[in-house]
Parts: C-alpha cells; sequence; structure tokens
C-alpha cells in the first residue's frame, strides 16, 4: 500500500534549505538519465559523477532542513514523500534533457549561477550553511566548466551543432530569471547574513554566461520576459512524471533501504 505525502513544517530557513536541496536533487535526477546514453562514454562519466555531486549537496541539505525543522522527518522523508506542490525546485531544473545540447544549456545556465551563488554563502552566518557552501563551490566550479567548454564545443562545431545549441538556448532562457528572485522569508534571511541575496549577482552572472555563448558564436534571446513558480510549488507537467520515477520504491516499500 503506497505511503501518504508527509507534512513539513515551512519556516523561513527551512524552506530556504529545501529549496536548495530540491535544486540539487532535481537536477542530479536529470543527469543521472543520462547514464548508458551519453554520445561517448567519458561523457557518461561526467555527467554520472556531477549528478552523484549535486545528490551529495542534497543529502546535506535534506538532512540540515530535516534538523532546523526538528518533526521527525529526515533526508529521506523529504526527499521520497513530500507531494509535488511541496518541492520549490526551480523549473529549469526540472525541464526535460532533450537533446545533448539542452542537457549542456540547462546546466551551463544553472552551473554559471551556482558557482556564484555557493563561493558567496561560504560567508552565511549559518555555519552548517557555510560548510555546504564551501564543498559545493569546488563542484559548481567543475560543473561550469565542463559545461562551458561543451557549450563552445557545440557552439563554434558543425551546422547541425550549432543550430541545436541555439534552439536549446532560445527554450531556456526564460526559465533563468527565477534564480535571482527572493520572497519575504528569505529576504529576511539575506538581511540576518545567513543567505545571499541573489539579485546582486545577476550582472556577474549575464557577464559569465555573455562570454562564453559570445565564444560559441551563439546569441543570448532578447525578450526579458522570464517564467516563475517552482519556487512557490508552482511547476510544470514534467516535475509529476519525474517525482513518480523517483520516488516510487519509497513510495510503494516505505521505509526500505539497501
Amino acid at each position: 500500500m503506497a505511503v501518504a505525502s508527509i507534512s513539513v513544517s515551512e519556516t523561513p530557513l527551512v524552506l530556504y534549505t529545501l529549496r536548495l536541496a530540491d535544486d540539487a536533487l532535481i537536477l542530479g535526477h536529470r543527469l543521472s538519465e543520462w547514464c548508458g546514453h551519453a554520445p561517448i562514454l567519458e561523457e557518461d562519466m561526467a555527467l554520472a559523477n556531477m549528478g552523484l555531486d549535486l545528490l551529495g549537496q542534497a543529502r546535506e541539505l535534506y538532512s540540515y532542513a530535516a534538523k532546523v525543522e526538528a518533526k521527525g522527518n529526515d533526508e529521506d522523508k523529504l526527499a521520497y514523500l513530500r507531494d509535488v506542490r511541496q518541492y520549490r525546485n526551480l523549473l529549469l531544473l526540472e525541464q526535460p534533457n532533450g537533446d545533448f545540447a539542452q542537457t549542456m544549456a540547462r546546466q551551463f545556465f544553472y552551473s554559471a549561477f551556482a558557482d556564484l551563488y555557493w563561493r558567496a554563502m561560504m560567508k552565511s552566518g549559518d555555519a552548517t550553511l557555510a560548510a555546504v557552501a564551501a564543498k559545493s563551490e569546488k563542484e559548481s566550479a567543475y560543473h561550469l566548466r565542463h559545461s562551458s567548454e561543451w557549450m563552445v564545443r557545440l557552439g563554434d562545431g558543425t551546422a547541425e551543432s550549432h543550430a541545436r545549441a541555439q534552439a536549446a538556448i532560445d527554450h531556456l532562457w526564460a526559465f533563468t530569471g527565477e534564480m535571482f528572485c527572493t520572497d519575504a522569508g528569505e529576504r529576511g534571511l539575506v538581511d540576518a547574513g545567513i543567505s545571499v541575496d541573489p539579485a546582486s549577482l545577476r550582472s556577474q552572472w549575464l557577464r559569465t554566461v555573455a562570454d562564453v555563448v559570445g565564444e560559441a558564436t551563439l546569441d543570448l534571446p532578447s525578450s526579458g520576459w522570464m517564467q516563475q513558480g517552482g519556487r512557490d510549488g508552482r511547476h510544470s507537467e514534467h516535475l509529476g512524471h519525474l517525482l513518480s520515477e523517483l520516488q516510487s520504491m519509497q513510495r510503494t516499500f516505505p521505509g526500505a533501504v539497501w
């Protein structure tokens, strides 16, 4: 018999930590879907390792959220037993893998942000989050380098790879604005020195992205319209399908362990 979803006491710090954890879990799962399907063996291993990096981040963040909440939940319950509307990941990260160019563009946009964000979070007044940031920044720096190299290789490659890379940028661009948004609860954490105001990172992120995209002979869209909703639990149809797969074992056999 399938187990019901849990409830979570979403104080500002718990909710903030869950958002970061959900980002890592959902993108890590998307990357895991490439296992055995990447264009070359070396890339198969690279994507799997990046997915494992993100899973490690998710575990640390879920564990901390459970500790802060202190309501009997743990990392497994938070990862596997919440309803789809309780997930607060960025919409960008739940988008399907698509072709290899779309996966790399998604990874590039997010890694360019995450590298800046984790570096700034190393100065957080919360010792646990600062420690997570110190570890995660090293990983995000590699993720950014790897995805940047692929964007250049695809954009400045064949006519086919160039067209696919440009199509991926055009498709995903509207999801990037959500990375720089905050709500009242998170604003309080920023004022307390616990979290970082993501809006302060936008100009540097844009410079990084523009430099790589220019080197790849690609173009950034001119539209300023951006899609939002993930941080508030309003998702695309893609997340429900992802979670049905991710949660199937724990929902069917609750408490099962390896």
